[in-house]
């Protein structure tokens, strides 16, 4: 079949044809091919058209796709059995792979989505701070649990709507929103409501990418321990990925909660979510804090991960030649702009790129909406 027939018999049977949104190119036209298998750097369809892969699973693929030694591993594993419903060695191996180089971290607990381990953080920095109000960033992304699924209400005070359809505001009305590197913007929330958790991508990625200002994250930090607040920082995309430290390697600000993802399956269904032992005791069977899930832990995903985590600390200079390729990459997309006249803005951290079509920098989610995403679709 080409890809029309295959698109159009996915929607028979899948709302929309795609088991995510994003894969359906709704904000960019035309319609979506159907990818047959990924080798290296490419992806082909089932027409068997070869295309350059910049998006690599949306950041999992870091060594890009069917690589020999994470292969390897998946296939030897799952000899083994596909899960097991009990504990194995393998959870541990990872876990100490993943907290490695992390001295503020103490534990972490697996899940099998970024979107599990943001919400299973959110509730248990609710049962730690006592307070059941949490700030989130306009423009970050952290999975689609309900009470992340806002938008900006009218005002500091006010807190967010929802953002989606089925999402209860007695669930929204407990999330608030502030301006994305822009401090006072925090201050005035927290000046009038009683927040107990703050949740931030570190460096921003599903408005465009959008680091952080240095400034910023050690003031918002400063601004938690003061008000005693759990600070999250979600690096389910930005951990191994931006660094071998994730945000960390880069800014040096430490969470009291932080997420993991993408990376640490090495493209198998694997998250987490890891944290200072006090908090993290307090999730059952430890403490009263309930977090599940049956194939938390997978020992196929596991094996991934660890083959994944293991071959970047084995690779001298990774993350050097990752940031030099991103940086080439960048730095000819605005010669060329510059060329034809075209008003670019680029961001590169590490491995991480964007772009705006746009006259100025884009620092947070207004001056993303500003910039001309026609040409973009384009």
């Amino acid at each position: 079949m080409n890809n029309h027939d295959e698109f159009l018999a996915a929607q028979k049977l899948i709302p929309g044809g795609v088991d995510s949104p994003v894969r359906a190119f709704g904000n960019v036209g035309g319609e979506p091919f159907m990818v047959d298998r990924g080798e290296g750097s490419y992806i082909y369809d089932v027409e068997g058209k070869k295309y350059l892969d910049f998006v690599q699973s949306w950041g999992p693929l870091i060594f890009g796709h069917a690589d020999a030694d994470i292969e390897r591993a998946v296939v030897q594993t799952a000899k083994k059995g596909l899960s097991f419903g009990a504990s194995s060695p393998l959870e541990t191996q990872l876990a100490s792979l993943v907290l490695k180089n992390f001295d503020f971290l103490d534990k972490i607990r697996f899940t099998s989505s970024g979107t599990e381990a943001t919400m299973s953080a959110i509730r248990l920095a609710r049962a730690f701070s006592g307070r059941d109000k949490i700030l989130k960033f306009e423009g970050c992304y952290h999975g689609h649990s309900d009470s992340l699924l806002v938008k900006a209400g009218s005002g500091a005070s006010t807190f967010g709507n929802a953002s989606s359809a089925g999402v209860p505001q007695d669930v929204a009305k407990n999330t608030y929103l502030a301006r994305y590197n822009d401090i006072q913007s925090v201050k005035d929330v927290l000046a009038q409501n009683d927040i107990g958790t703050i949740i931030i991508e570190p460096i921003a990625g599903n408005m465009g990418l959008v680091p952080a200002d240095p400034e910023f994250l050690t003031e918002l930090r400063a601004l938690c321990d003061e008000k005693k607040i759990v600070l999250i920082i979600d690096e389910v995309m930005s951990g191994f990925r931006a660094s071998e430290l994730g945000s960390y390697g880069i800014y040096g600000v430490r969470g009291d909660l932080v997420t993991f993802g993408k990376v640490i399956g090495g493209g198998m269904s694997v998250a987490a979510f890891a944290g200072k032992r006090e908090i993290m005791d307090m999730i059952s069977p430890l403490g009263a804090v309930y977090q599940a899930g049956t194939l938390s832990g997978n020992p196929v995903a596991m094996a991934a991960g660890i083959a994944s985590l293991s071959k970047i600390y084995a690779s001298s200079g990774l993350y050097e030649r990752l940031g030099e390729l991103a940086r080439r990459l960048t730095d000819g997309l605005c010669a060329i702009a510059q060329r034809r006249g075209i008003a670019l803005q680029t961001a590169c951290v590490g491995s991480m790129f964007g772009y705006f079509f746009a006259d100025e920098e884009v620092r947070d989610y207004d001056g993303a909406l500003r910039a001309d995403t026609a040409r973009f679709a384009k």
